[in-house]
């Protein structure tokens, strides 16, 4: 990995912290997928958009109906727990 793309997931990282007022570090809890029966999401706002059978990282269980996951582009958002299947 270069110096560049290291400062640009840093910044990343930064963003998101601000962005969903995450404190400490980003550890990944598990790894869930995208049913694929469910229909694709484009996102918006703190959503994560959504493709089917993708892998996501879980950074959060916020609550009953959300998780906090990170897609394989680094993006930040929020999923619905109906949609996600363990692996």
């Amino acid at each position: 990995m270069t110096l560049k793309e290291c400062k640009k997931e840093e910044k990343a990282d930064r963003e998101f912290q601000k962005k969903f007022k995450f404190e400490g570090s980003i550890n990944v809890l598990t790894q869930m997928m995208v049913d694929p029966a469910a229909t694709e999401k484009r996102g918006g706002g703190k959503n994560l958009p959504l493709r089917r059978g993708e892998i996501l990282d879980v950074i959060q269980f916020t609550n009953q109906e959300q998780i906090l996951c990170r897609n394989s582009q680094r993006k930040y958002g929020y999923v619905p727990r109906a949609v996600m299947l363990h692996l």
